[in-house]
């Protein structure tokens, strides 16, 4: 039998349909009847041998689902999105109706006995069983359940950001020998050089250019998120560099909204990586064109970036494991910023490389700005 790895154990079916939760609250439920009883054993005699059972039921089978409707509806479409008001009216109501419709189990348990609700239970007012007991049972359902929740999301938001600060002392180290890549300077300070002699006004730009992408390097990339033009300009200079480096047969387009401003934040060197990757992948055909082609569009705050480059089939592997800091790398790191929050496409068919990326963006934080009178 094929071991359970921890992918195929959160696949699993038992894991996948939830039902791990059918154990639990049928514990929790006994657990208060144990208590109610004062003796498990009793507990445990009048749920399974006498019509008892009828309601344990009702309170079992309603609660779960009002349980399962909070935890899988109503807090991400409601809470987690900030509809603090439509979420507390929906919660409060999901309580009431649960409670209510338990309290049938109190008749349908008598009337399994032989016995009227009056005779069984000394009452038949349906509104004492809502007020007395079912309302305070799915109550601290409820609340037990939304406490388990949020627990679990906070630790699971604290092992990410955890994982997010070892991945970013990583992932800088990797950078920063990658920044200061000797073959890189000295093949764009060379191209410079160059230039000075034929065309010192290309010179000049190409020396700020890189300028701009050293300083971009040193400085503005220290933050877990920058300014998405930012980012743009320092790929713009990155591929204007890279251009001088390749033979006149490589052909490089990148097409970009220009109506881009610095509202929206992304996170540094995300989509660089792919780049770099195609520059350094492209294949290199002498009887046939060589291509890169960049696209760049941001619809509200959903950015659509997608790259491909003419390969041949001895480079495809080497774009997979050694591209940059690694494609795989990327994606680790897109999964741990953006959960759930992105789409990845990656596609080889033999003569081209491509790569589809989207992301949901966020607004860029302000700077605090301290004032002194």
């Amino acid at each position: 039998m094929e071991p359970l790895t921890e992918s195929s154990y959160k696949q699993h079916w038992f894991f996948k349909y939830k039902l791990y939760q059918i154990p639990f609250w049928c514990g929790y439920q006994y657990l208060w009847w144990a208590i109610a009883k004062g003796n498990p054993v009793k507990a445990a005699h009048s749920i399974l041998f006498t019509s008892f059972f009828i309601k344990f039921l009702f309170y079992l089978v309603f609660q779960i689902i009002a349980v399962c409707f909070n935890l899988y509806y109503l807090i991400p479409v409601y809470l987690e999105k900030g509809k603090y008001l439509a979420y507390g009216i929906y919660l409060a109501l999901t309580i009431i109706i649960t409670s209510w419709l338990i309290v049938p189990g109190y008749y349908l348990t008598a009337l399994a006995a032989g016995k009227s609700a009056q005779e069984f239970y000394g009452t038949m007012n349906c509104f004492y069983f809502f007020i007395s007991t079912s309302f305070p049972s799915t109550l601290a359902s409820m609340t037990l359940a939304m406490s388990i929740k949020l627990t679990k999301n906070w630790v699971q938001t604290e092992r990410r950001q955890q994982l997010l600060e070892k991945e970013k002392l990583e992932t800088e180290l990797r950078f920063l020998k990658y920044q200061f890549n000797p073959h890189f300077l000295f093949n764009s300070i060379n191209s410079i050089f160059f230039l000075i002699h034929k065309n010192p006004d290309m010179a000049s730009e190409s020396l700020a250019k890189f300028s701009e992408l050293l300083r971009h390097q040193l400085y503005e990339s220290n933050d877990q998120k920058i300014a998405l033009n930012k980012e743009v300009t320092y790929l713009e200079n990155f591929i204007e560099l890279e251009k001088l480096r390749q033979n006149d047969n490589v052909h490089v387009t990148f097409q970009t909204d220009y109506a881009l401003n610095g509202h929206l934040g992304i996170a540094p060197f995300i989509l660089m990586n792919f780049v770099e990757n195609a520059f350094k992948h492209v294949s290199k055909h002498t009887d046939q064109p060589n291509w890169i082609r960049i696209n760049l569009e941001v619809e509200d705050q959903r950015l659509h970036f997608s790259i491909s480059n003419s390969s041949s089939r001895n480079l495809v592997n080497e774009v997979i494991s050694y591209g940059g800091i690694g494609i795989k790398n990327v994606q680790r790191r897109l999964d741990l910023i953006y959960p759930g929050q992105h789409k990845l496409k990656i596609d080889d068919n033999g003569n081209s490389f491509e790569v589809v990326l989207d992301i949901e963006l966020s607004e860029l934080e302000a700077p605090h700005l301290n004032f002194v009178s």
